[in-house]
């Protein structure tokens, strides 16, 4: 008897309000909130995995969408609805072409060390221009390579994720897509490549400006 009264004490508020909850977490929190942190602010025995599931369907075609940022989930603007926050007056400094093409690099190669950086780029990488990503908080120390020095690693963060509204890395479009989208110049500047060749020398600094 006195353990059925303790089960009953712990029973888990049935899925509907718990999806109430996680609803109201999300739309409380100025950012992305993992399901641990979900499961340790909800009462003992609740499933937030399974009330996001349910909340997802529940926002499919509405004006804002539930998204999954990394390993944290946020209420984020439906994409089809984006113009309609443009009238938001937001100052924005671009980016060095060393910062983007550091950038793109860590993004579409991570984990990646200074060193591949720099091979793959064909130049050195000023720290100061590593520094700026950093503080950005577009890129984050990753973990060590098990290699002689054992060099730090870096990744991309969910704020670089959440910027883009992307899921993952996996998510980053490819040069066509970016192309389509208006964030890559068709004509290529100057000193690129000409038509033909398979080198990716547009100028990409319209999709990596940050907010200043």
């Amino acid at each position: 008897m006195a353990e059925t009264a303790e089960e009953s004490l712990f029973e888990a508020p049935p899925m509907g309000e718990q999806e109430r909850m996680v609803e109201a977490i999300l739309f409380a929190s100025a950012e992305p909130v993992t399901i641990r942190e979900l499961a340790g602010r909800m009462p003992h025995g609740c499933q937030p995995t399974e009330a996001l599931v349910h909340l997802r369907k529940r926002y499919e075609g509405r004006g804002v969408a539930l998204m999954k940022i990394g390993d944290a989930w946020a209420f984020r603007t439906a994409a089809d609805l984006g113009f309609l926050m443009q009238k938001e007056t937001v100052e924005t400094r671009k980016l060095s072409r060393a910062a983007i093409e550091t950038l793109a690099i860590v993004a579409y190669h991570q984990p990646v060390t200074r060193a591949e950086i720099e091979e793959i780029r064909g130049v050195s990488v000023s720290r100061g221009t590593i520094d700026q990503l950093i503080e950005l908080e577009w890129i984050r120390f990753g973990r060590r390579r098990m290699t002689p020095g054992r060099p730090v690693t870096f990744i991309v963060t969910e704020a670089f994720l959440d910027h883009f509204g992307l899921e993952n890395a996996r998510d980053l479009p490819g040069l066509q897509e970016l192309r389509a989208a208006g964030l890559l110049e068709n004509r290529p500047p100057p000193d690129a490549a000409q038509p033909g060749d398979e080198e990716e020398d547009e100028d990409q600094t319209d999709m990596f400006e940050d907010e200043a």
